[in-house]
Order: C-alpha cells, then sequence, then structure tokens
C-alpha cells in the first residue's frame, strides 16, 4: 500500500519551489534547503568552491552578523547544520514552531544578500577552516580518503565526479574573492533552490510564510550544467592500493552504475544489498559467517544524476586473512550471483530491509524534509517519498540479475586496498589520473 504523507507545492514568481509537509505530532519546524550546486558544478581550476560556500553562509549576511545565524537560533532551541555533496549543498534547521518566521528572514537575508558578508577577510578564514577540515576528515582518518579514490578511478578525468568534494586545497588557495562572488552569484539563485516545511505548520500557512520572506529574492535565470552522456560499465579493473596506519585492512569495490531514479540503478542498488548490504546476504554468510576472512561486509549505492552514479562494497578484512584471496572470493560470488541472480530469501531479505529503513528515515522531520527537498531539486518528484516503496517492490529477481550482470560483475570494478603500513611501503595504482587526489 502507498504511503501517503501530505505535500503541499508552490513556485514562486521568482522561481523559488516551495513544499510543506504538515505533521503536528511535535510543536517543531524543519526548514529544510536544497540548492542545486555541488562539486559537480565546479570548474577546473577552481575545485572546492561548492563546500567552501557552505561555510560561507554562516558568517553573516547584509543584515545578519558572522556567527549569528547559530546563536540566533540555538538561543530558540534550534539546531541547524548544512552538508555538501556531489550534486547539491543542503542547509537545515530544525526549530519550536514560534521560530519559524526568524528562521525563514535569516534565510532570505543569506539565500539573496550573502555578498555583503563576503570579504577577503571571511574567504581567508574560511579557506583555512575547509583545509583543517580536510587534514581531520580525509588526511589523518583511517580510511578517508576512500570515496575520493574510488571517484577517481570510477570516473574519468575530467568527469563532474572525478574529484572529491573537498576539492583541491591548491585551487582553493588560487580562487579570488571575484572567483568566489561571481560563483555565489551563478548558482544561489531562488530558480535553482527548493525549500521544504516539515511539521507543526499548515499547508497554506507555511507556504504563505515562506512567500512572504522569500518572494521578493531576485530572480536571474539559472544556469543550467550541459548533462554529461552515461558512461559505460568500467574495463581492466583500475586499482590503488594504499600502505597506512590503519586498523586493519580494508577493500572498497567501486562500480559505475547508471543514472538515479531510473529502474535499472534501482535493480542494481536491490542486487548489492543481496550481495553485501545486509547480515543475510551472499557475501556476509561466506566471508564472516562461514570462511571467518572478513569481519564486516556492506554496500551501498550513491545515486548520482550526471553522466553514471557510483556503487561499491566495503570489506572489512580478519586479522590474519589475505586481502587478494578475500577478493578472489568477492569476484567468484559476483559472478555466480550475476549468472544466478538472488534467491528468494536474498529479494526478500533486501526488499524489508530497504522498507524497514525507508519508513524509519519518515518518522523524522529532519530526514522526511530531506527527502523531499532531496527527489524535488534533482528529480522533479517531491512525491517520491510516498511512491519509493511500491518501486521497490516491484524490482524483480530478473531485472536484479540482469543489472548485475551489465554492473557489477569484476571485471567492471574498481578496487581501492587499505592495508596495514607493516605490510607494504609504497601506494601503486594502475590508473596515472590518481595523481593528486587527497
Amino acid at each position: 500500500m502507498s504511503l501517503d504523507y501530505p505535500i503541499a507545492s508552490r513556485t514562486l514568481d521568482n522561481g523559488l519551489r516551495v513544499l510543506v509537509s504538515p505533521d503536528h505530532t511535535v510543536p517543531t519546524v524543519t526548514v529544510n534547503i536544497w540548492v542545486g550546486v555541488g562539486s559537480r558544478h565546479e570548474r577546473p581550476g577552481r575545485t572546492g568552491l561548492a563546500h567552501l560556500f557552505e561555510h560561507l553562509m554562516f558568517q553573516g549576511s547584509a543584515n545578519v552578523g558572522e556567527g549569528e545565524h547559530f546563536s540566533l537560533l540555538m538561543e530558540q532551541g534550534g539546531t541547524l547544520n548544512a552538508t555538501t555533496w556531489f550534486d547539491r549543498t543542503n542547509y537545515f534547521e530544525t526549530v519550536p514552531t514560534g521560530a519559524l518566521e526568524l528562521v525563514l528572514w535569516l534565510e532570505a537575508d543569506r539565500q539573496g544578500r550573502l555578498l555583503d558578508a563576503v570579504t577577503q577577510a571571511n574567504l581567508d578564514n574560511q579557506r583555512d577552516v575547509v583545509m583543517e577540515e580536510k587534514r581531520q576528515r580525509y588526511d589523518n582518518q583511517p580510511y578517508g580518503t576512500a570515496i575520493a579514490d574510488l571517484g577517481s578511478l570510477v570516473f574519468p578525468e575530467g568527469h563532474p565526479y572525478h574529484h572529491p568534494t573537498i576539492g583541491s586545497m591548491q585551487d582553493l588557495d588560487a580562487a579570488t574573492l571575484a572567483d568566489v562572488h561571481a560563483f555565489y552569484q551563478r548558482h544561489y539563485t531562488p530558480g535553482n533552490t527548493v525549500l521544504t516545511l516539515v511539521g507543526d505548520i499548515g499547508a497554506e500557512e507555511g507556504l504563505d510564510l515562506v512567500e512572504q520572506h522569500l518572494g521578493l529574492l531576485s530572480a536571474p535565470t539559472p544556469q543550467p550544467q550541459r548533462p554529461v552522456p552515461q558512461l559505460d560499465p568500467l574495463e581492466d579493473a583500475p586499482r590503488l592500493s594504499r600502505a597506512e596506519d590503519v586498523p586493519n585492512d580494508r577493500l572498497y569495490l567501486g562500480f559505475r552504475l547508471p543514472v538515479a531514479h531510473t529502474p535499472e540503478l534501482l535493480a542494481c542498488a536491490v542486487a548489492l544489498d543481496a550481495i553485501g548490504g545486509l547480515a543475510t546476504s551472499r557475501l556476509y554468510r561466506r566471508l564472516v559467517r562461514t570462511e571467518e576472512v572478513a569481519t564486516t561486509v556492506s554496500g551501498a549505492s550513491l545515486g548520482l544524476i550526471d553522466g553514471a552514479s557510483l556503487g561499491f562494497l566495503g570489506i572489512d578484512i580478519a586479522d590474519g586473512a589475505d586481502h587478494v584471496e578475500v577478493e578472489e572470493i568477492v569476484g567468484a560470488e559476483l559472478e555466480r550471483f550475476a549468472a544466478e541472480g538472488p534467491t528468494v530469501v536474498e529479494l526478500e531479505s533486501s526488499l524489508a530491509d530497504t522498507e524497514r529503513s525507508w519508513l524509519e528515515a519518515l518518522a523524522g522531520h529532519q530526514e522526511r524534509a530531506d527527502l523531499i527537498s532531496h527527489y524535488a531539486l534533482l528529480h522533479d518528484d517531491p512525491q517520491h517519498i510516498n511512491t519509493y516503496l511500491d518501486n521497490v517492490r516491484a524490482v524483480t529477481a530478473e531485472q536484479v540479475q540482469e543489472a548485475a550482470a551489465a554492473w557489477l560483475v569484476p571485471r567492471a570494478r574498481a578496487t581501492v586496498a587499505f592495508t596495514m603500513a607493516a605490510d607494504q611501503t609504497t601506494d601503486q595504482t594502475t590508473d596515472p589520473t590518481e595523481e593528486g587526489v587527497a
């Protein structure tokens, strides 16, 4: 049976798309904003600007002082943060219902009048913050470069997803104040933005409040990025080995997948669950329970939208086990899955786990608002939260097998192997585009 979360929508005259999902169970409202700018929108030589703006958006605007966005909302009992991804930047706040207008006033000021506060001093300060974040989350974190490494192998140089979201520190150093202002003016427009309210607010009241506060923002025409053609599955199995100070050996196997929001990608996602994403999956049963050569196995797909998506398996190698032999076992299981498809139990387990995690996500205002914004911005489908499980249940074993045979076979993988530093002394890669990746 389909879900029926209420969702009201309105597109303002300036192009801002507004969505409201009333839920009066608790007296709070989540404000979730997705701006259609992420690392894939960056130009060569100017990577990292999308993530830099996530920081600059909290440093004040025309009528808000540095740090006041946080302090004003936290004084009201609110929580707030932001994230940057390949395809978007997301800003979100949850506040008591009575503070909703304050949130909307603050958002109107920074979404439309930020550049008064983007000075050279602020730019230099936030560059330093981003560099420290890179050191903490990428350089000095065990396995911290894994997704960046996979992206550099799975996507060719020049592809929008080839470089990591954190960007290049050299590029950030080279960015001028004029570059940064131009980036904001190009991407932070109402027509490139979705704003979602979920919580203790009526549909029409919420739509009217957003229009009152953000409806007068200027409306420059968004500059859409030319889409990248769909990439074929990988060939030649590119590989990167890293000997580092990590707790245990770990394998990441990456795969190009069809672009997001397609039946074929959905079948690939189900396949990744059946192969490696669940405690009942075949890799978990063989590697962890039976042969005891691994301690954890996981699988995921990112749902990227431009030219290809990314799916991967992660395997933590048990003490004393050989990661090369484990990878050979994984390859054999991938071949067998592509030939046979999922068993009835594997398919049912994957679908049940997807249903459980989806319903858990929708139970909270913050994740529900995030999912509504996600599918409204990237796929023009705000009702996706109500129809997704129906689409998952419609996936057949035959579709999963066909998707696995096309996209998830060993020859179509990229491998990033982390080994404890005592095992190896040098990094080796078969892909020259890896040079310079953090």
